[in-house]
């Protein structure tokens, strides 16, 4: 049976990669941060198989001390601080865990491995935030890094740390380039959650209006459960590399609305909707599109989940849930 652990298993890619692992038969170990973690009782409730064990990303001898309970054949670094607004609120503490904490996974990894380096394979999460001021369009695995954020410059110093550990000591470290994923396991801070969440509300009259930011931003959007596949792919594969994993389309905060209020029958959602200036971007990326050739080539993966399902599966599922909170009928 092989042995995976997985940093930031609280998120949703943590969740739903720890499924599609458990499904394959894999002894699957989560890494929490602090003995009360608020979310361990999330993850006990999702996906109760999985053994879960405490460290800190920016703390090498909890990894080590960690590596040596799970014992793990594969790693996916997850974690990380991953709200991209608050990396200007707090650019250090960004740094230190979404940037550094990469290189003490690393460090951790080729440490427990010795002599055998490829006992361990190893996978890092990157961000299409690293493109930032888009050099090129779409872009690829060699198109030029050029962040715009605090967030997206730690996901650089990561990323090309995974690249220099995989080139020094022959690690078997791949990093996948993933554009937005969301799901309805998203956490409310971030803009699409909160769409569907207070569209849930606003159908259930609970709420009567949401406040944004630009809504002429675009993403690349697609849905987080078929991007873990692509995760586990690259660690299949003989070779260490990088992938950039996306839909290849891009669409814009707008059309998320749209999408999200006509599932709940309102066709004129501008009175419902606010801007303010607080929540835009001091730097706003340009056009995010990923070119995911080589991850459909390479690892014959294909996104299953299309754009216009995904804010219908994040409206219904937060329909379900503010049922439940309120007691409300859903008949």
């Amino acid at each position: 049976m092989p042995r995976a652990l997985v940093t930031g298993i609280t998120g949703q890619d943590g969740l739903y990669l720890a499924e599609l692992l458990l499904s394959k038969n894999y002894e699957v170990y989560g890494l929490l941060r602090g003995q009360n973690n608020p979310k361990r009782s999330l993850v006990e409730e999702v996906v109760p198989d999985v053994k879960l064990l405490t460290g800190d990303l920016t703390d090498l001898s909890s990894l080590m001390h960690a590596f040596g309970q799970a014992q793990p054949d594969e790693i996916y670094n997850l974690g990380a601080i991953s709200f991209v607004a608050y990396s200007w609120e707090n650019a250090r503490l960004t740094s230190e865990v979404t940037g550094q904490g990469v290189l003490n996974v690393l460090e951790a990894t080729r440490i427990w491995c010795g002599d055998d380096i490829g006992k361990v394979r190893f996978y890092q999460a990157s961000s299409s935030e690293m493109f930032g001021k888009v050099q090129a369009v779409p872009q690829s695995e060699t198109t030029l890094l050029w962040p715009r954020s605090p967030y997206g410059v730690a996901k650089v110093f990561g990323h090309y740390m995974t690249i220099n550990y995989r080139e020094s000591y022959g690690m078997h470290a791949s990093s996948g380039i993933l554009f937005n994923h969301e799901s309805p396991r998203r956490g409310p801070e971030f803009v699409t959650r909160k769409i569907s969440q207070a569209v849930a509300r606003i159908a259930l009259g609970l709420q009567d209006k949401i406040t944004l930011g630009n809504l002429d931003a675009k993403r690349d959007w697609g849905f987080a459960g078929d991007y873990v596949e692509a995760m586990w792919l690259m660690l299949q594969q003989e070779e260490a590399d990088d992938y950039v994993v996306s839909t290849g389309e891009t669409h814009s905060i707008g059309e998320f609305l749209d999408i999200a209020f006509r599932y709940v029958n309102i066709d004129d959602w501008t009175k419902y909707v606010e801007q303010d200036p607080r929540f835009f971007r001091p730097a706003e990326v340009d056009l995010l599109v990923g070119d995911s050739t080589k991850a459909r080539e390479k690892l014959g993966w294909t996104p299953k989940v299309t754009f216009a399902e995904l804010p219908e599966m994040m409206v219904e599922a937060d329909l379900q849930e503010q049922r439940v909170l309120h007691r409300i009928d859903g008949n």
